[in-house]
């Protein structure tokens, strides 16, 4: 096994960049695949977010590099995110060589992208829908690549975009090299790459284990609509240095950032729009203790080298475990503590499972801070602070005015009391945020029995469900729904329009920037479809209805009714 970049046998130019980077030795996604890719045989990697991947393909990508006509290298992401990170970092290892990498994704003006290609670009990252749409319009060729990479693929189908990916993919040369990542590997990541690849060379790092025994792990059962006030509170009462909290979605880091920062609690959002400039000054102030909180994004925290992060919260538990366990080992580092807080609704119980199963521990569930343990907590916090000062005595002027008030007939109960009770002004600019009591319904109930959770459900009438499931119309009709925290949309496209759930989920993930498994029961009637997505993301949906389409054919979304 390689332990050094050196012996790799890079061109002097990428060793220079990673070296000036600081990296000295590969990790092993990077020593297996690195030696294959260099040798042209196509790969495959299984390995989790956060072992190394982007460099274990850019590398070799960039060792090869010539300069020719038009792009020799193509990175198909999942998001735009990953694609921003991706391009970010294959434009950082080959700095020395002037290699022009480009991102393209949906969402923004498709001029700047087709200028760039016009004028020249040797490797293009990119997702699958905006690259659909540049080949279409004939701006983009892809000719003469030699390297296809897909990473995370497993996210890529899961979207729904496994039509599209075939689509790109019969438009490069048959003789090309193709790498492809994935997470995990079931039959349909397989069955892509026996039609695509050939006689693919398999890299697989094993499952991370959970060292953990610094981390101190618990979860607060808590309602959707009231994880911001659930994690205000606990940051009321935590002894928090320094906090990461990972949420889903880029919208949501900087909704939920500027929420906090509204309620008195320094904060910023690091996602994928922000460049790298940006991105450091954040981190800076982060570093420095200007900044108490980071919200990210798993993508966005891709990369992070900070070792003094006391608490990392999961603001929603991610849908993989392994995502779980990544995020959490980000705290009790460097020989230090750590604290790993999830805010649960009753709906991610099932992934909780999922997490204890497999770090092989159980995480503790604890009760949220009262509104009486926040008070007390407070008063508790001002006495600490006059202990302090009284023993310190550095209060000279603060003693003559007090003499003063003794003098005007003032009792010294009295001004100590008032003293206080100005000190507490702030308070009341900080309301103790309401908290409802979770109702323990009976589909969870069922489902701690050992009975069908919503998750089980999905699964066995899948998206497309069977007749009759909803036959009950008052079910169909409205933007209620039979599960809890959803809602109910309407498309104004159905199997006449040879609509498919695939179509739906791949869009509505896409454009909406969610991630396509938080997309609950579809059903598609003749000229219509219904589809279920949670209630803290139907703003998102909603707003981007326009972008929706099946090939060239629009559809919209709206509210049931």
């Amino acid at each position: 096994m390689t332990t050094d970049f050196s012996s790799l046998n890079l061109r002097a130019e990428i060793m220079q960049a990673i070296t000036e980077l600081g990296y000295s030795e590969p990790t092993p996604i990077q020593s297996g695949m690195i030696p294959l890719m260099l040798t042209g045989v196509d790969v495959v990697g299984q390995a989790q977010t956060g072992t190394g991947k982007t460099a274990a393909f850019a590398l070799p990508i960039l060792n090869n590099f010539v300069k020719q006509k038009n792009p020799q290298a193509l990175v198909l992401a999942p998001t735009r995110e990953l694609a921003l990170q991706v391009a970010d970092s294959m434009t950082e290892y080959g700095k020395h060589l002037h290699v022009r990498v480009l991102a393209v994704y949906g969402g923004q003006p498709y001029g700047p992208q087709i200028n760039n290609l016009h004028r020249g670009v040797d490797i293009v990252v990119g997702t699958p829908g905006r690259l659909n749409d540049l080949l279409e319009r004939k701006v983009l060729n892809l000719s003469e690549i030699k390297t296809v990479v897909l990473d995370e693929a497993d996210e890529m189908l899961n979207m729904g975009f496994v039509e599209e990916v075939e689509k790109i993919l019969t438009t490069t040369p048959s003789e090309r090299q193709t790498a492809m990542f994935s997470a995990t590997m079931p039959a349909r990541i397989r069955k892509l790459a026996d039609r695509f690849m050939r006689d693919p060379q398999t890299v697989a790092v094993k499952r991370s284990t959970l060292t953990a025994a610094a981390i101190e792990q618990r979860y607060y059962l808590v309602n959707e609509n009231h994880k911001t006030n659930a994690l205000t509170r606990l940051f009321e009462i935590e002894p928090i240095h320094s906090a990461l909290v990972f949420a889903r979605t880029r919208a949501e880091t900087s909704s939920l950032a500027n929420e906090l920062v509204v309620r008195g609690i320094p904060a910023e959002a690091i996602h994928g729009d922000l460049d790298q400039n940006a991105r450091e000054r954040v981190l800076g102030r982060f570093r420095s203790n200007q900044l108490k909180v980071l919200v990210a994004t798993d993508v966005a925290a891709r990369g992070l080298d900070i070792d003094d992060i006391s608490h990392v919260f999961n603001y929603h538990l991610p849908d993989d475990a392994e995502v779980y366990v990544h995020r959490i080992g980000r705290t009790g580092r460097a020989g230090k503590t750590g604290v790993a807080i999830t805010l649960l609704s009753p709906k991610e119980r099932r992934r909780m499972r999922e997490v204890e199963a497999l770090t092989k521990q159980q995480v503790k569930q604890m009760e949220l801070p009262t509104a009486e343990d926040i008070t007390k907590h407070r008063e508790a916090q001002v006495v600490e602070k006059l202990r302090i000062w009284l023993g310190r005595g550095r209060y000279k002027r603060e003693l003559e005015i007090v003499q003063e008030l003794i003098d005007g007939g003032h009792d010294v109960m009295n001004i100590a009391a008032a003293a206080i009770k100005i000190s507490r002004g702030d308070e009341k600019q900080r309301p103790i945020a309401e908290i409802s009591e979770v109702r323990d319904d009976r589909r969870e109930r069922d489902f701690s029995r050992g009975g069908p959770s919503r998750g089980a459900k999905r699964e066995s009438f899948g998206r497309n469900e069977k007749p009759g499931r909803f036959g009950d119309k008052s079910r169909v009709k409205g933007s209620r729904t039979h599960e809890e925290g959803m809602i109910r949309l309407k498309v104004n496209k159905g199997k006449a329009h040879s609509i498919r759930p695939n179509d739906i989920v791949g869009q509505i993930a896409f454009h909406a920037n969610i991630p396509g498994n938080v997309i609950g029961k579809i059903r598609i009637e003749d000229k219509i479809s219904f589809v279920d997505v949670p209630e803290d993301v139907v703003d998102q949906v909603l707003k981007h209805s326009g972008n929706y389409r099946i090939g060239k054919e629009k559809f919209s979304v709206v509210k049931a009714q």
